[in-house]
């Protein structure tokens, strides 16, 4: 199932190195725009910048096919972060949000994923508009 902003669905993502998006999303960055953390599910990834949320639905049985779709910060209108538990066997954080058009979208991130900072990068946004 594609990421995209349009319907009300979640998603549980890994990490992967940023530098493994890089190229491409470089043509979709604006002057300023840094690459903060990259994740993936089986195929699909998602991309947070200092500014957006960016997807990248990639088709076709090669993969070289790929939609991209962008949500800027400014159309959250209300998330929700949980966080790692203590001692936790499978650590897993969530993100929960809530856009400006109505639809929701809910990540559950596996591993090592520092949901704080994330939090800190929408409420930049969302908190000053």
């Amino acid at each position: 199932m594609a990421i995209n902003f349009n319907q009300n669905t979640g998603w549980t993502l890994t990490p992967i190195n940023v530098d493994s998006v890089r190229n491409d999303v470089k043509g979709l960055l604006i002057d300023g725009e840094i690459i903060s953390a990259a994740f993936k599910t089986a195929r699909d990834q998602l991309v947070f910048t200092n500014k957006r949320i960016i997807s990248i639905d990639v088709q076709g049985i090669t993969g070289r096919k790929k939609s991209f779709s962008s949500m800027p910060y400014s159309n959250i209108q209300y998330f929700a972060i949980q966080t790692v538990g203590f001692m936790e066997l499978v650590p897993d954080s969530e993100l929960f949000l809530m856009f400006t058009n109505g639809f929701t979208a809910k990540f559950e991130f596996k591993g090592n994923v520092d949901i704080g900072e994330i939090g800190r990068m929408i409420s930049e946004y969302v908190l000053s508009e």
